[in-house]
């Protein structure tokens, strides 16, 4: 790809769309929740698709019974559900199979995105989401899909120095286990805010031999303030340019924040190059699952798009 040649503005309408991407990026996208924000929801039929991806956040001092409920919950209202497992929470090999099985057996869940998690130290014998990996518990438990994170930006947690040498060598070893593995991989990112930087970074790791799809983070609608705070909390640093800006149009900074700039970017670069890795959008709903989801529903169809170009159908 020449990246140089790609306009940061570039608008879909503006573009065909070449054979292998058809739709939007934005369909079948996923979703986080957090147990405790779920139970606020009668009923998440109302909401979502059907068969939508629904990731379960665990928050540390979350218990495992309240995980757990909430995924059952979600699978019998017909979802596909993914609860994060993190490497520094957990205290044993034991107590990671325990997990998974209440998950397999309990709740009927196979899937499950696997992280080191925010704890500023271990509580056990894990550190990072490799050590996880490789302990075999996942393919004994039957845990057919497996999802990893990506860090458009970096991860000071990870590379302290500012570089990228970690969480590039992490990458690289998430690739050689997906090849060894039955279950099927994919990287998910955390969110960021300039189109074009994300899809560079697809393509630079892709370079590096990463060939995992990528599901792009991106975050709801929400307050500009609340939407800083988060990315400041997250690390998301480059990208915190985009939210700066904003804040000095006051007409802007009393609005919510939408990811309209970020999703229009997004599915322009993605039909533009047919070949990135790139598969999808996960949402984190900083503002609300429901403010998130009815923004998402209110987005033009794909027919609408090529109609407004006056592409030919």
């Amino acid at each position: 790809m020449a990246w140089q040649s790609m306009p940061v503005s570039a608008s879909p309408q503006s573009q065909s769309v070449p054979v292998g991407h058809t739709g939007r990026l934005l369909d079948g996208y996923s979703i986080e929740v957090m147990p405790r924000t779920a139970a606020k929801i009668k009923d998440f039929r109302s909401l979502l698709p059907a068969g939508t991806r629904i990731y379960v956040a665990h928050i540390e001092g979350t218990p495992l019974k309240e995980m757990v409920r909430t995924a059952r919950r979600l699978r019998q209202e017909g979802f596909a559900v993914m609860p994060h497992i993190t490497a520094r929470t957990l205290r044993s090999q034991s107590e990671l199979d325990t997990m998974l099985g209440r998950y397999r057996y309990e709740a009927d869940v196979n899937e499950a995105l696997i992280l080191a998690g925010g704890a500023s130290r271990r509580h056990g014998e894990f550190s990072h989401s490799m050590e996880l990996l490789g302990s075999g518990v996942f393919e004994r438990r039957g845990f057919v899909e497996l999802h990893v994170a990506g860090h458009p930006e970096g991860n000071r947690d990870i590379d302290s120095d500012g570089s990228t040498t970690q969480v590039d060598r992490a990458l690289l070893a998430k690739q050689d286990y997906a090849g060894n593995s039955s279950a099927n991989m994919t990287i998910v990112t955390q969110f960021a805010f300039d189109p074009v930087a994300v899809f560079r970074w697809t393509e630079r790791i892709s370079k590096l031999g990463v060939r995992l799809p990528v599901r792009i983070g991106v975050a709801g609608p929400a307050r500009l303030q609340t939407m800083m705070k988060f990315a400041l909390a997250c690390g998301v640093g480059a990208s915190m340019r985009v939210l700066q800006r904003r804040s000095r149009d006051l007409s802007l900074l009393l609005r919510p924040f939408e990811p309209t700039d970020m999703i229009t970017g997004l599915e322009g670069l993605w039909r533009k190059h047919p070949e990135s890795n790139v598969e999808g959008i996960h949402f984190f709903p900083l503002g609300g699952i429901k403010a998130c989801v009815d923004w998402a529903n209110k987005q033009p169809t794909h027919d609408a798009r090529r109609t407004n170009s006056g592409e030919d159908h």
